[in-house]
């Protein structure tokens, strides 16, 4: 959707008011800028998932595959499920191609819409499976912290995956959470404070 006005600032509460949303959550580009007219494109979350399926669809089918795109919304995370005839293929080992395309669709989407958006791409339930499994057992480490007081660094992960561990060790007693390192050597140290 496109607006028009005499100065950016005006354009902007327009558009703002116009498409429901907080002047600074506006995501928007500026068209035009001349001496008495401002125009601006304003994208909303659905061009944001639109985008998003197209990207993923035509980059998996470049690949050779069919595929479905599902998408929906939740705790302001796009989640974006995979289903095709070849999950183990777009899965990866140990999910490594699913984390690639994850970081691609984000990537795109980013660069496209000049804004930063939070993708969590999942195939056949996988990464559900996957977040089950680090929380059980980060649940588990931390209990044997408690006992000896010892602080346990786990594998480095990618940050969904320690956000969930983050957040499943939040209320434990006595445990503390961090992480240390930078890039793909990022990992979480559970620590056991007083």
């Amino acid at each position: 959707m496109r607006y028009t006005g005499k100065t950016l600032e005006e354009v902007i509460e327009k558009a703002a008011k116009e498409e429901y949303v907080s002047k600074e959550d506006l995501v928007y580009e500026v068209v035009s800028n001349l001496e008495e007219t401002v125009e601006i494109e304003v994208y909303t979350i659905v061009d944001v998932i639109e985008y998003a399926q197209e990207y993923l669809k035509s980059s998996i089918e470049a690949l050779g595959l069919e595929c479905k795109v599902i998408p929906s919304i939740k705790d302001d995370i796009i989640h974006l499920k995979i289903d095709s005839d070849h999950n183990s293929i777009l899965i990866g080992k140990n999910g490594k191609t699913l984390q690639a395309l994850n970081e691609l669709t984000r990537i795109a989407i980013s660069n496209h819409f000049k804004h930063r958006y939070r993708i969590l791409l999942d195939i056949n339930g996988y990464k559900d499976d996957k977040y089950d499994r680090l929380v059980k057992m980060s649940r588990r480490i931390a209990h044997e912290v408690q006992k000896t007081h010892q602080t346990v660094t786990l594998d480095p992960m990618p940050a969904d995956e320690r956000r969930m561990i983050h957040n499943a060790l939040t209320n434990m007693p006595h445990i503390k959470t961090e992480s240390t390192g930078a890039g793909k050597s990022r990992q979480i140290q559970i620590i056991y404070i007083d």
